[in-house]
């Protein structure tokens, strides 16, 4: 959603008191709701500054919605450019960005999810790339630790 008034509208959606604010708990909910998919920790941060039981208004909002839209593109960016590992991030910055796709917060992403992602998105890698990029890193039950692959992509 790319359009103030589909945020705007969203939001009210959640406004639940007709007061024309959200809840603190509701702010990942409506992020999810906007197409986002923010990680708790991600959530954490930014409505840290406001009180657990607070309430916030859509101006309140819309800076919290940019940055995780814009974190989520600026890793989309770079995860996915060709020249990307030789340029100055983190291994957290990467581990960050692919732990949107970890379902269940254990650190792990699915295997066909990953090779989704990989093929798909950004520079296209082929399947015989990712074949090789992926060789080894999965477990029984097909997935992939986050923080490990990343490591042994960033060390090769």
């Amino acid at each position: 959603m790319d359009d103030l008034a589909d945020c705007r509208e969203v939001f009210a959606y959640f406004d639940t008191k007709g007061d024309e604010r959200i809840s603190v708990q509701q702010v990942g909910d409506v992020l999810r709701a906007l197409g986002q998919n923010p990680t708790e920790a991600e959530i954490h941060r930014c409505v840290s500054s406001f009180e657990r039981d607070g309430r916030l208004t859509f101006e309140d909002f819309v800076p919290i919605f940019q940055s995780v839209s814009k974190n989520r593109y600026v890793f989309f960016r770079f995860l996915f450019n060709p020249y990307c590992f030789s340029e100055k991030h983190t291994v957290e910055e990467f581990v960050e960005g692919l732990s949107h796709f970890d379902k269940e917060g254990n650190g792990m992403i699915n295997v066909a999810e990953l090779r989704h992602l990989l093929t798909t998105l950004g520079e296209r890698l082929s399947d015989e790339d990712v074949d090789q990029l992926l060789n080894g890193h999965n477990d029984s039950h097909g997935n992939v630790n986050i923080s490990d692959f990343v490591r042994a992509i960033m060390n090769a």
